[in-house]
């Protein structure tokens, strides 16, 4: 079977079929590049084969931009090519002024269209739509792909219903699509490329725009450099605690500014804090965050070794983004939280899973391990909270043993991908 490069299958296009005939506005929101447009236009085109009446408009283009001088000159429009119900499709909403307000208004006219709208995320924080649109808008996060994505993909879609027996079976493919994806990341126009140099071509795009437009709209233009700097740090230190105050004083940035340009890089889906995870307020770490990036290209990127990842520390820790990644997807909507867990001691474990009925101690090892060895860190905190279960996340093992009453499972990164290792636990 040959591969459709033109064709990836998004996780989100389900949730918005299934969704298409709710009230609220349809928001998607997420990075820049990450496919909102594609997943539109794919919408759009299943609406008019089902003969259902629909507008696209791009704020992208000046020919559309002048319908939105204001609410009801849009609607004229509207009512002109689809007639008086339908889908209105609404595309870079954020190249307007009050985009909140004007979508707040069109939705409590109560009129019978349903808007599909998107935007990024200094959208979001510029034109206020979380807080002007409650109650009135469905939020679509539209990320990068995510690695199951990415395999399926990249295997023409051949394995989707038998990816546990492809994995079991084709270790050396699965281990070049797993370099691949923590190389290059899940940007759908990088993975569209087969040529190295095209895809850093296409990164350089989509981090320069990033920073040219989602950040210039946010920040003063002369602290642009500052921001990439910030970045690049962070970048740097994936995985790892950081600290504001040496952040200030390393790149020359006041504490409040450092601050601020981690909130806004939160806020625009390039990067996530995790707090830690504590009960003991004179033993435990309870402010310091860790980060981990939301596509492993532009973190390798901003690093500058894009598609070259080669030295085990760096091997290590985009490994345990990815699991990060991982987790963070197993968990949405389920109301659980990730967090890390340090002791003043330094005793340290990467990830734990807080589910509100228990929590979940994991472990990230880039090894292909041979046989069970518990961590250290995993003693203490099963003295201090006996869990039922310990996960240690490796490229190999899969083996469970007992330690002090708590049941540690040594898994893959194939089955934290493909299992429910984290439900009923």
């Amino acid at each position: 079977m040959s591969m459709n490069t033109n064709i990836i299958h998004r996780h989100a296009l389900d949730d918005l079929r299934r969704d298409i005939h709710r009230p609220e506005i349809a928001f998607l929101i997420g990075p820049r590049q990450a496919g909102k447009t594609t997943l539109m236009q794919i919408i759009q085109t299943e609406l008019k084969d089902a003969r259902e009446k629909t507008a696209f408009l791009s704020l992208d283009y000046d020919q559309d931009r002048v319908f939105f001088d204001s609410q009801q000159h849009l609607l004229k429009k509207i009512e002109l090519e689809i007639g008086k119900s339908g889908f209105v499709f609404i595309d870079e909403i954020g190249r307007i002024n009050n985009a909140g307000i004007f979508l707040k208004g069109l939705q409590d006219m109560g009129l019978p269209y349903k808007f599909i709208v998107s935007g990024s995320g200094s959208v979001d924080l510029r034109a206020g739509i979380r807080e002007s649109m409650l109650g009135r808008k469905r939020i679509y996060e539209i990320s990068p792909l995510n690695l199951l994505e990415f395999v399926n993909f990249k295997t023409d879609y051949q394995y989707s219903e038998r990816l546990s027996d492809f994995f079991a079976l084709e270790h050396a493919r699965a281990e070049e699509l797993l370099l691949d994806y923590m190389n290059f990341g899940g940007y759908p126009r990088v993975v569209l490329e087969s040529q190295a140099r095209e895809k850093t071509r296409e990164m350089d795009e989509i981090y320069q725009g990033y920073i040219t437009r989602d950040i210039a709209y946010l920040l003063k233009v002369e602290k642009l450099e500052s921001y990439s700097q910030l970045i690049r740090t962070l970048a740097d230190q994936t995985g790892r605690i950081i600290n504001y105050s040496e952040l200030s004083s390393t790149l020359s940035i006041a504490l409040p500014t450092v601050k601020n340009y981690c909130w806004y890089a939160e806020e625009t889906y390039i990067l996530q804090r995790i707090r830690p995870f504590y009960r003991n307020l004179r033993s435990e770490i309870t402010k310091a965050p860790s980060v981990y990036f939301h596509d492993l290209g532009l973190r390798n990127f901003a690093l500058g070794i894009f598609g070259n990842v080669q030295r085990p520390d760096d091997l290590g820790f985009v490994f345990q983004n990815l699991v990060y990644l991982i987790l963070r997807e197993k968990i949405r909507f389920t109301g659980g939280r990730i967090h890390f867990w340090r002791t003043t001691a330094k005793t340290e474990i990467d990830f734990i899973v807080d589910t509100g009925r228990a929590v979940i101690p994991i472990e990230v090892k880039f090894q292909n391990m041979d046989k069970p060895s518990v961590p250290r860190a995993f003693d203490s905190f099963i003295t201090k909270y006996s869990p039922s279960h310990c996960l240690v996340v490796n490229k190999k093992l899969q083996a469970t043993i007992r330690r002090h009453g708590t049941e540690v499972r040594f898994v893959t990164i194939w089955d934290l991908l493909l299992g429910d290792l984290l439900r009923n636990i």
